[in-house]
């Protein structure tokens, strides 16, 4: 709608953003606030080609527990929706970016200054408890039989294992996603990194969740922007 599009084209706008505000409870409020201060996009996590539906619900819940706001998902091969009763509506408050080859994700984080990192055990890999949270990283996680292309093995710059002392040499992925990141994010709140969301990407996240949540957002962002002409 044009309405839409000229707020997503204007500098951030704080009245508007009060003004949506008002029409949430006091605790969602609230809450919205208190789970920004905890969002980063330090750390995100990708997914190729995982088959098992449940399988990318649940990494995706995992990063929502654990503040990642972004998740890249490459569907080269599988192509499925979310499962929202796994997910638990985490897919309204992360962020989705989906793509159609390994090669256009590697690409756009790369782009973003991500350093790719395997989760897969190999030669020159390191235990969880010695990786170096100072980079920004994207965990990369693989298909349940095959684990990880050649193609992201290639373009990794690091790889990661979680340290096992069973019989059983692999876990899921997504109970390795959530060990790994509760790892990581634990490490990076005690730490004196840059690492929470800027005050512009607060902004923006705070307007989406209103969107999210209000049901006549378009009507009440319409008639605002009525009022504000001169």
């Amino acid at each position: 709608m044009a309405h839409e599009t000229l707020v997503l084209l204007s500098p951030m706008n704080t009245a508007l953003l009060e003004h949506l505000e008002s029409y949430l409870t006091a605790s969602r409020r609230e809450k919205f606030q208190r789970v920004l201060a905890q969002r980063t996009k330090h750390f995100t996590v990708a997914t190729e080609d995982v088959y098992q539906l449940h399988n990318t619900s649940a990494v995706l819940r995992s990063c929502d527990v654990f503040g990642i706001q972004e998740v890249s998902i490459v569907e080269e091969q599988n192509t499925k929706r979310i499962d929202r009763e796994i997910a638990m509506g985490a897919q309204k408050w992360v962020d989705l970016n989906r793509y159609q080859s390994v090669k256009s994700c590697l690409n756009d984080l790369k782009q973003k200054g991500y350093q790719i990192v395997a989760t897969t055990p190999h030669k020159n890999d390191c235990n969880l408890q010695e990786f170096d949270i100072t980079q920004k990283a994207c965990f990369f996680f693989g298909r349940e039989t095959e684990g990880l292309s050649q193609e992201v093995m290639d373009a990794a710059d690091s790889y990661l294992k979680i340290p096992m002392s069973g019989f059983t040499e692999s876990l899921n992925i997504s109970v390795s996603a959530a060990i790994i990141l509760q790892h990581v994010t634990t490490a990076l709140r005690q730490s004196t990194l840059p690492w929470q969301l800027t005050a512009e990407e607060v902004y923006w996240k705070r307007l989406d969740w209103c969107k999210k949540t209000i049901k006549s957002y378009d009507e009440i962002v319409a008639r605002f922007l009525e009022t504000q002409k001169p």
